[in-house]
């Protein structure tokens, strides 16, 4: 801490871009390119759940041309949370000192990565948003949008927590931020994954910032996105919401119990 009480952050270290994919041969070769090009001093993890198509075995001739890329090859399909943790621990091993979460599909643009990384420079975690000023999604129906936004709503009233797009996935985390989420105790996927790791950060202390982004539907492949995700998300936001307000309760009982004579 600075003597005027606010916090004084150390240097970000080499950021890794973690990049999970299932079936994404169109696109992986595309957003390799980007990335590099946006922001050459990063490092990029591929972390491929055995993709049928072969996304694996074009990202490992990408990495044989490039040596800061690498691939994390995974036995099969187990959703995104798991895909990225794995993607967190392998790079806290590797020493490096932030750890970047963007999507395969081009949605997360490579190009607006530098801006998170400058705020990370004050800051704990950076989330791009589209739900702040400035923000914006493109090419996506109003069904989405109005899910994508009722669902952070809905997780930042019921979670009181101070962010307007917690269900976003393009992110910065300092290395020391993850190491103290508890990330072993993160069963999430999806949707809920990021409300997971957002509302514990919120919850540990740590600074988080957003920053206005442009989310842009993918041109190849399928969503990921499912029914099953939606409910999940739905039920354990509510969960979790449930215990804050008894915890609110309770703090508030105690508080009165202390103050009476």
């Amino acid at each position: 801490m600075s003597d005027g009480g606010e916090r004084r952050y150390g240097p970000l270290g080499t950021a890794l871009v973690i990049i999970p994919t299932y079936n994404e041969a169109e696109n992986i070769g595309p957003i390799v390119s980007r990335v590099r090009a946006a922001v050459p001093e990063a490092h990029i993890l591929v972390a491929d759940d055995n993709s049928p198509d072969g996304t694996g075995k074009i990202a490992d001739d990408i990495a044989a041309e490039d040596d800061q890329v690498q691939v994390l090859h995974r036995k099969g399909k187990e959703g995104l949370g798991a895909a990225y943790l794995a993607g967190f621990r392998w790079g806290i091993e590797h020493g490096y000192g932030v750890l970047v979460e963007m999507d395969a599909d081009g949605s997360h643009q490579p190009e607006e990565l530098p801006r998170l990384l400058t705020a990370l420079a004050g800051a704990d975690l950076v989330l791009g948003s589209r739900w702040v000023p400035g923000g914006r999604v493109v090419n996506w129906p109003w069904h989405r949008r109005f899910l994508s936004r009722g669902g952070s709503t809905y997780s930042r009233l019921m979670l009181d927590v101070p962010i307007r797009d917690i269900t976003g996935g393009f992110r910065a985390f300092r290395k020391e931020t993850l190491e103290g989420l508890g990330l072993d105790a993160v069963a999430s996927q999806g949707y809920c994954f990021q409300v997971d790791l957002a509302r514990r950060s919120v919850e540990a202390g740590f600074h988080v910032v957003e920053v206005p982004i442009t989310f842009v539907e993918r041109e190849f492949g399928d969503s990921k996105m499912s029914r099953d995700i939606v409910v999940e998300a739905l039920w354990r936001v509510t969960g979790w919401g449930l215990g804050t307000r008894a915890s609110q309760l309770v703090d508030k009982a105690k508080g009165a119990a202390a103050r009476r004579p």
